[in-house]
């Protein structure tokens, strides 16, 4: 190989090395900004949401919605500061879940099928279900306050970077 793309790649991989924590980050203020916002819509509207998720014949209708939507604001918020970002990404999983399973069933099935127009990526809690997934496995990234709080709690069980 010559020196020269010898050189452009090491270049290359410390470059993409020095802003490797942008990609944590900007998913969780992404993904922790749009729960906020759901999760502060569905708590303002309580009853609707109940009455939507009695609709889809979700169990415990008046009990989930109160939790959901809590969960969906608080996490959300802890999400964009790197708070409990596993934790809560994992309880936001389970909200995505949920939803594949009831209010978007047919249309996650559907998406799969090689001759529609609508793919799994147009499915919004598939799409919520991956980037949330990413966060439970890969973790905060170094720009948040999971890091320095794992190291005073002495945690081994660090993220990656």
């Amino acid at each position: 190989m010559p020196a020269f793309v010898k050189k452009a790649v090491a270049l290359g991989l410390r470059i993409a090395s020095a802003l490797a924590f942008l990609a944590p980050l900007l998913t969780r203020i992404t993904v922790g900004y749009s729960f906020f916002l759901t999760g502060r819509g569905k708590l303002g509207n309580l009853e609707t949401f109940t009455g939507y998720l009695q609709e889809l014949g979700v169990p415990f209708a008046s009990a989930q919605a109160p939790f959901v939507a809590g969960l969906e604001f608080v996490g959300g918020i802890c999400l964009v500061i790197g708070l409990l970002t596993r934790l809560m990404s994992l309880g936001l999983l389970g909200t995505m879940v949920g939803a594949l399973l009831t209010a978007e069933k047919d249309s996650f099935i559907g998406s799969w099928a090689p001759t529609g127009d609508v793919g799994p990526l147009d499915i919004d809690p598939w799409v919520f279900f991956l980037l949330l997934s990413w966060l439970v496995l890969y973790g905060p990234g170094p720009v948040s306050v999971d890091k320095p709080a794992s190291k005073l709690l002495g945690l081994t069980a660090s993220d990656p970077k």
